[in-house]
């Protein structure tokens, strides 16, 4: 299950197809170096989406 708190390249490893939304999101930067520092929570309140709309997403795959 992914979680808001997990890191953004953590979440990759775990799910690559979670690149696809957060794709849809406008977070093109997936493999950058903030991917590795950031967590879901964190990226999604940077670019102004629903965490919790986000995660449903992830975790629907």
């Amino acid at each position: 299950m992914i979680t808001k708190d997990m890191r953004i390249v953590d979440v990759l490893q775990v799910k690559p197809d979670a690149a696809r939304v957060f794709g849809s999101y406008g977070m093109g930067c997936i493999h950058c170096l903030m991917a590795h520092q950031e967590t879901v929570e964190e990226a999604a309140a940077v670019h102004g989406v629903d965490v919790e709309e986000m995660l449903a997403q992830l975790n629907a795959q």
